[in-house]
């Protein structure tokens, strides 16, 4: 097996493809009005998924958290430190609430934090080079 994405469960369908096409730069894939919702970042497929959607294809419940949550974070990469901040401003301006200004943490990284519109952290960081896989 290979990973092919990764997918979010979302309330407000309209609202999260937004902000990660217009706030991130997320490429959209599909209509806005579809239940499930492709978008690509860098050649990463994420997936959008209306959970009222997916309640009625699973046939079960499920609860999800409001507000910030600390379950995951989705983690952008940035060449240099000026750039975290730029993006950070950039992504703030755009509508991001922010949760944790650009910051020069002790391991070398700089980072700062933004939620989207259902509470998921958005990391955006750097080690001041360019990303290596």
């Amino acid at each position: 097996m290979r990973l092919d994405g990764f997918g979010l469960f979302v309330n407000d369908m309209g609202t999260m493809i937004r902000f990660y096409r217009d706030v991130l730069g997320f490429e959209i894939k599909e209509d806005e009005d579809t239940s499930n919702v492709y978008l690509i970042k860098d050649g990463t497929l994420f997936l959008l998924y209306g959970r009222s959607d997916f309640e009625k294809m699973t046939g079960r419940k499920y609860e999800y958290i409001k507000g910030l949550n600390g379950h995951f974070e989705l983690a952008l990469y940035v060449d240099t430190f000026e750039e975290v901040d730029e993006r950070f401003s950039e992504v703030v301006a755009k509508g991001a609430q922010p949760v944790l200004e650009p910051t020069t943490e002790p391991w070398g990284q700089r980072t700062c934090y933004v939620a989207d519109p259902e509470g998921n952290l958005i990391e955006i960081g750097s080690f001041n080079k360019p990303f290596e896989r």
